[in-house]
């Protein structure tokens, strides 16, 4: 198993865009078979990221069908357009 971990920082002024982001992300469960976990987070406090991604996939060949998968890049440009810093991380659990 995968565990895939991303965070975002989004430009001031974007709420709308950031709302519309992250139901995108959430719209994604349960339509694209590889996802098998996804929890989606935004902070409460400041000064630190503004939102978060957990999700789990079979196996590193299922992630990357997510990440290439025409729904979740058509979500990620979105995201691409608002953000000002990414982080992520993926590792086997």
């Amino acid at each position: 198993m995968i565990k895939h971990i991303v965070m975002w920082k989004f430009q001031p002024g974007t709420e709308a865009e950031q709302r519309q982001f992250l139901d995108g992300l959430r719209d994604l469960f349960g339509v694209i078979p590889q996802i098998r976990e996804q929890e989606i987070g935004v902070n409460t406090l400041p000064g630190n990221y503004d939102a978060v991604l957990v999700s789990t996939f079979d196996s590193v060949e299922d992630l990357a069908a997510y990440k290439n998968d025409p729904r979740h890049q058509a979500v990620s440009a979105l995201c691409r357009a608002i953000r000002t810093d990414r982080v992520a991380v993926d590792y086997e659990v």
